[in-house]
């Protein structure tokens, strides 16, 4: 049903493809719009919007490692290292 398409990145203006497999997961995704940037450019993109991004100090309250969050901590929730989190995540 999907076939590659060749498409212009908008960032760089290089040819990049956009895959069969790619379109199918848009399509699942619910997703109207072609991707307008080649994988590079976005990956660029997402990187320029972490570095900009202001972490915070901070305790984890199951292990008491200190880590980074990027929110400000309250003292009426905890915050967990990001070890801790994935472990409560998968219980």
């Amino acid at each position: 049903m999907f076939e590659d398409k060749t498409l212009v990145c908008k960032e760089c203006g290089k040819e990049f493809v956009f895959t069969a497999g790619e379109q199918e997961f848009y399509a699942e995704k619910g997703f109207q719009n072609e991707p307008q940037r080649c994988k590079s450019c976005r990956d660029a993109r997402k990187q320029a919007a972490k570095a900009n991004r202001v972490m915070y100090d901070a305790v984890c309250a199951t292990c008491g490692k200190p880590c980074q969050v990027p929110f400000k901590p309250r003292e009426d929730r905890p915050v967990y290292c990001s070890e801790c989190f994935a472990k409560m995540k998968e219980e």
